[in-house]
């Protein structure tokens, strides 16, 4: 498996300030929204510690959450919700969300980074990165935004239902949580769509 150091060196098309980051995050849980965030930093206060916000501690990315937020020239999160997801699939939910956050940017970008390998389907011109989110700030900029936003779902959602542990694995499939599906059956906030909870319905 390659890592970044393996990759070219990233080579942007733009040399302007409307520069605008997109990333995801939520693409493999079975529950829940998949959130995208949009970023456009102000490259006159940069911000320390960009980085890939799984490689991050929960209280580094929330701190950099409210930093990004102080000192971004726009930012946005959007999200798609499980019903779009199911009607529409992750792929294609997951660039609706892009596009709802490009949207809501209170600056226009100019251009996209986009981490992945496809773009969005947005009019705004731009490339995707692989690993972007480990090779440019504001893509890393819009992982954390993402990242906390939908961790917060996720403990929002504990608190309504707490035998299922989603502050604790995040929607993901782990074993505890399969076991909770298996258990408890599916909430009206699964994905119908994804395999281990259209399993579970059909037993019902």
């Amino acid at each position: 498996m390659s890592s970044v150091r393996d990759l070219p060196p990233l080579e942007i098309g733009y040399r302007g300030t409307r520069l605008a980051g997109v990333d995801e995050v939520g693409r493999g849980p079975l529950v829940g929204s998949v959130v995208a965030a949009a970023v456009i930093l102000d490259p006159a206060r940069p911000i320390a510690g960009l980085s890939d916000s799984k490689q991050l501690s929960a209280r580094r990315r929330e701190a950099l959450d409210a930093e990004i937020r102080s000192r971004a020239l726009a930012f946005a999160v959007a999200e798609a919700s499980a019903a779009e997801i199911d009607e529409l699939n992750i792929y294609h939910a997951t660039h609706l969300a892009m596009r709802r956050a490009i949207d809501a940017l209170s600056v226009a970008p100019e251009y996209l980074l986009v981490d992945g390998n496809r773009l969005p389907g947005h009019h705004v011109p731009g490339q995707a990165v692989v690993k972007g989110d480990a090779r440019h700030p504001a893509i890393a900029a819009a992982s954390i935004l993402a990242k906390v936003a939908r961790d917060a779902d996720m403990v929002t959602l504990d608190a309504r239902y707490p035998d299922y542990g989603f502050a604790r694995h995040k929607g993901y499939p782990t074993r505890e949580h399969l076991a909770a599906l298996e258990r408890l059956g599916a909430l009206p906030e699964h994905r119908r769509s994804f395999g281990p909870v259209r399993r579970q319905l059909a037993l019902f």
